[in-house]
């Protein structure tokens, strides 16, 4: 079995959301089922900052569902989106 890495956009609840508390949360998050990997801020409108977090998982059956489900609990967090996922070789 292989390694896949995955990317995620985070969606915050609003712009006044501390996007660095939710940074140290997703590298904690990650940590305990995939391998994290980094972390970029994407403006979106209106003061409204998108997290894209790359992390690095197992290629198995549930792939990056524990992850996501996870990253979805996290305190500030609106929506995630899966953007892509792909084979490491």
């Amino acid at each position: 079995m292989g390694e896949v890495v995955a990317t995620v956009k985070l969606m915050p609840e609003g712009p006044d959301v501390d996007l660095e508390q939710i940074k140290v949360n997703v590298q904690d998050t990650v940590n305990e089922d995939a391998e994290f990997h980094k972390i970029d801020e994407e403006p979106i409108a209106f003061g409204l900052v998108s997290l894209n977090v790359m992390f690095i998982v197992d290629d198995g059956e549930g792939g990056t569902e524990v992850v996501e489900e996870k990253l979805a609990k996290i305190p500030g967090v609106s929506s995630i989106e899966v953007l892509d996922v792909r084979r490491l070789m």
